[in-house]
């Protein structure tokens, strides 16, 4: 059984709640370690991993390609510069070919 427990933020300093049901979930999850950084600091850090400069998923600066879709013939824009030896589809034919495999 869990117990809602305080614990303190490693990057701010303030207390913080790890409820029963977080306590639960990170179990449920196979996570083994308490959780050191409050909520909003851990938004934060997530926030400045997303925008930074490894170039994420959350990177603002991606460049973006459009193209004509391989399938439908419609226009796309695609994260890639196509080499133009592959077919490229839009999201929805990607996805279609994606469930054909």
């Amino acid at each position: 059984m869990f117990n809602d427990k305080t614990l303190t933020c490693r990057d701010c300093g303030v207390e913080f709640a790890f409820t029963a049901s977080e306590q639960e979930f990170y179990a449920e999850k196979g996570f083994t370690n308490e959780p050191g950084r409050c909520p909003e600091c851990r938004a934060a850090k997530k926030a400045q991993n997303r925008g930074g400069s490894r170039g994420g998923y959350g990177s603002q600066d991606r460049q973006m390609y459009t193209v004509t879709c391989s399938a439908c013939g419609n226009e796309a824009t695609v994260p890639f510069q196509p080499s133009g030896d592959k077919p490229v589809y839009c999201r929805d034919c990607f996805q279609q070919q994606r469930s054909n495999y």
